[in-house]
């Protein structure tokens, strides 16, 4: 096959890979897929197309703030307590490598007993996925909370008009806290740091 054929081929396969594999990996896969093509061949093939594998020195970045958006006041001021359950729930967006490609995961951690009450694994970090987690959130915990706080850090995807809303149908108060800060979301960060390769394998 010639490289006209054979580029388009291999971008596919490293979109298919999500956008993770590298010259091996994406060799192999075109193998797989039945394309007679040699290792230094796509290694070439693939700096043309200005595609490359990623590596453990690159961050995923998880959070990205909508300059756009309105944002819900700090109403933690990084006061990570709680006097009882269901009165303040951390949640955060973290990321677990994986053979398939990178998986997203959005955790809802209980402050006061330090339990995960919802999580959502997704290929993708779009709002649904934390709706999804605030809705087994609510099936574990229940309907309505009029006395809860949900802190997040100022991703988007907590930013948005649904992430509000929902909250709001369990009576839940939305907290944000500032961009990035290492500080911010630490309990869920370090839980979700522990537990998320395990929830890795449902992806």
């Amino acid at each position: 096959m010639s490289d006209a054929v054979l580029t388009p081929e291999l971008v596919t396969l490293w979109k298919a890979n999500y956008c993770v594999y590298g010259v091996r990996k994406l060799w192999k896969s075109a193998r797989r897929a039945g394309l007679d093509i040699g290792r230094d061949q796509t290694g070439r093939l693939m700096r043309a197309a200005g595609i490359e594998g990623a590596t453990r020195s690159k961050r995923v970045k998880t959070t990205r703030p909508d300059p756009t958006a309105a944002r819900h006041p700090d109403l933690v001021k990084r006061e990570f307590s709680a006097t009882a359950p269901n009165r303040l729930w951390v949640t955060d967006l973290t990321f677990v490598p994986t053979w398939a490609g990178v998986a997203y995961v959005c955790f809802i951690v209980d402050v006061f007993s330090r339990m995960i009450v919802g999580w959502r694994c997704a290929s993708h970090m779009r709002t649904e996925m934390v709706l999804d987690a605030i809705e087994m959130a609510r099936w574990s915990r229940g309907r309505h909370h009029a006395d809860l706080r949900c802190h997040s850090d100022a991703g988007s995807q907590f930013t948005s008009i649904r992430y509000g809303e929902r909250l709001a149908e369990i009576g839940a108060t939305p907290s944000i806290g500032t961009v990035g800060d290492s500080y911010d979301c630490q309990s869920v960060s370090a839980r979700s740091r522990n537990d998320g390769v395990v929830l890795a394998g449902v992806f």
